[in-house]
């Protein structure tokens, strides 16, 4: 069995480049199935959700290849719309085909999409809104089964600002017939990321960013290089290993830009930090300032990718914090491994209370989803003696090698298999 094994105690001084985007990486990939042509994605992470989009791309057709750290896909021979359910149960993000497909090929069939456990995730806002755009849904025996003549433009609300949904609402309106319109549209950097792919390709998309979108539907998209964006949760992962074990620490390849909420609440617990276009500096003593309320949010809100990094950084505060969890309900079940290291943490319903205690001390650990398994790192980095931590295939989904970055700031940290 693959384990990480972590020695504990060390502060984090250097260097580290962020990776390409995650989050960005798998809505462009879905859309490389508009493009019908050669897109070629440079600064593209080897992580294990990326690996899983090349196979399903490959299973419908796609020719896909690395050239160094750029990732080129050909769809001109896309030859099925029927998602292999192998590899949508590995990975949630899979869904966005089916705007992309539906595009494309004017059907789509596709199970029911796994990945993190953390929550219910319905999937109610995608499947409301292709029926709004001319799609016939029908789901059998698991599977869902859209079709149209074509795809129509129209005025689509969501009742809540879904990423996912956002995404493929987007993907299905760029070679519609007509114009689209999102009110209450997901704001997150991923979803502008998407759009810029997709308008450098030809597309025709307006107000990305804002809570209006607004898509006129065109013929064709031709082929494009483009180049993915650094990894904004990724590097917030680092920013908390730092304040949690103290340090001075230098991230390149990424601004503060789009982590303005997550840098309010470092300050707050005594960190410095300064930033430029294509760097954030980090400095901390190690024994954070308690934190009175976080509440996760859409974006620009606490992005809930960064509340469990965050909640193991103030298991040793000096004080008493509290965290509303208010995206994703099932977020806490993280929290019986972070209490194996000696963490004082009360969970009633969607808020958890965190005593900081004096030290955490090492221990074995379990991941059961990707952002909790990198909180249970920092947590190791943290406490006294080793950690040894297990299924590290959820941290894997997301950080291309979580140990060589950490292991450079001079954290004692190695993958075992």
């Amino acid at each position: 069995m693959a384990y990480i094994e972590i020695v504990g105690e060390k502060q984090l001084n250097g260097e580290v480049n962020i990776q390409g985007s995650k989050n960005a990486v798998l809505p462009v990939l879905a859309a490389t199935v508009l493009v019908n042509g050669i897109t070629k994605l440079n600064h593209c992470p080897r992580i294990l959700d990326v690996y899983n989009m090349i196979k399903i791309l490959e299973a419908i057709g796609c020719t896909v290849y690395w050239e160094k750290a750029s990732l080129v896909v050909n769809t001109a021979r896309l030859n099925t719309s029927t998602v292999p359910e192998v590899y949508v149960k590995m990975m949630r993000s899979s869904i966005i085909l089916m705007g992309a497909l539906l595009g494309r090929t004017h059907s789509v069939t596709i199970t029911y999409p796994g990945g993190c456990t953390i929550g219910a995730r319905p999937i109610d806002f995608h499947l409301g809104a292709f029926q709004d755009m001319n799609v016939s849904v029908e789901e059998e025996d698991g599977l869902i089964k859209c079709t149209t003549a074509g795809v129509k433009g129209n005025d689509i609300f969501l009742k809540f600002p879904s990423v996912g949904a956002t995404e493929n609402i987007i993907l299905a309106s760029v070679l519609a017939d007509g114009k689209t319109s999102i009110l209450n549209a997901a704001r997150e950097p991923e979803i502008l990321e998407l759009c810029k792919f997709l308008n450098a390709a030809g597309a025709k998309i307006f107000g990305a960013g804002s809570e209006r979108i607004e898509i006129e539907g065109v013929d064709y998209l031709h082929s494009i290089e483009y180049t993915a964006s650094s990894d904004r949760i990724v590097a917030g992962t680092y920013l908390a290993a730092v304040a949690g074990t103290g340090g001075e620490a230098v991230l390149t390849g990424i601004g503060s830009g789009c982590l303005q909420t997550l840098i309010k609440v470092l300050r707050e617990m005594g960190c410095s930090i300064l930033s430029g276009e294509d760097y954030i500096i980090i400095a901390s003593s190690g024994r954070p300032k308690p934190i009175p309320f976080i509440r996760t949010m859409p974006y620009p809100g606490f992005p809930t990718d960064m509340q469990s990094q965050i909640m193991s950084v103030l298991m040793m505060a000096t004080g008493t914090s509290k965290i509303v969890e208010e995206i994703f309900e099932g977020r806490y079940q993280n929290v019986k491994e972070q209490i194996k290291f000696g963490a004082d943490i009360r969970i009633e319903g969607r808020e958890a209370v965190i005593t900081g205690v004096p030290s955490l001390t090492g221990c074995e650990v379990y991941a059961s989803e990707l952002r909790g398994g990198a909180a249970l790192i920092i947590a190791g980095l943290m406490a006294k003696g080793k950690t040894t931590l297990y299924n590290p295939y959820f941290i894997e989904r997301g950080y291309e090698d979580i140990c060589r970055d950490l292991k450079q700031l001079g954290a004692d940290i190695r993958r075992v298999s």
